[in-house]
């Protein structure tokens, strides 16, 4: 047997294997993101949050540069930087909720449906939760229209159920809202998100019950 053509196959059986074995999908990429931030949402005292998607997004970073190109890794880490934002809170937040606005419009010229149009859920939620000119880039029409988006996408996905059932609310709109915060809670439930799910359940519910409380 000749020894050369043997080491040569086992060589190019080896770096397929290899090249296999790191061929990630993108689903998996950015699972360990989703559950540190479901840890630090629904779990981390609130004085801590800030400091966590902090951490967090530096991770979000370098998963994005190692992995140019993957609309799910950009749109969580957009989501990591909106979090940051939200937690730090005031005007000192405008330069991260750009930066988020910056990777989620950046999955969306990739691939506007990655994960069931979660880019334009969290940038709905920009648009409606940041300021208005000229002290942000907040549009609540820019807002509604992304909204209505992601629904298109996603009619039964448990974010932009709740996001757009909140948002109508802080519009002033209660009598519409209720449908969607009832279809939030009766959203399918998303594997391997287990506590990112009781958690948004636990705000849909929390929501309801103050909308049905000021209705009565």
């Amino acid at each position: 047997m000749k020894i050369a053509p043997m080491l040569a196959r086992i060589a190019i059986a080896t770096l397929a294997m290899t090249s296999f074995a790191y061929a990630a999908t993108p689903e998996e990429l950015i699972r360990p993101i989703q559950e540190q931030w479901a840890e630090i949402k629904y779990k981390a005292p609130e004085k801590q949050q800030e400091e966590g998607y902090n951490k967090l997004a530096q991770q979000a970073r370098k998963l994005a540069e190692q992995n140019p190109g993957v609309a799910e890794v950009l749109i969580w880490e957009g989501i990591v930087l909106s979090s940051e934002a939200g937690a730090k809170g005031g005007l000192g937040a405008l330069g991260l909720a750009k930066e988020a606005r910056a990777k989620l419009e950046e999955a969306m010229k990739l691939n506007d449906k990655a994960l069931a149009g979660s880019a334009y859920t969290s940038l709905a939620t920009l648009y409606a939760k940041v300021p208005g000119w000229p002290l942000g880039f907040g549009d609540k029409e820019r807002a509604e229209e992304y909204f209505k988006k992601s629904l298109a996408i996603n009619p039964n996905g448990i974010d932009p159920n709740f996001f757009y059932g909140e948002y109508l609310i802080d519009r002033s709109r209660a009598g519409e809202a209720k449908p969607y915060l009832e279809a939030a809670l009766k959203a399918p439930a998303r594997p391997g998100r287990e506590l990112a799910d009781s958690g948004r359940r636990q705000e849909v519910q929390a929501l309801l019950a103050k909308l049905n409380k000021e209705t009565k």
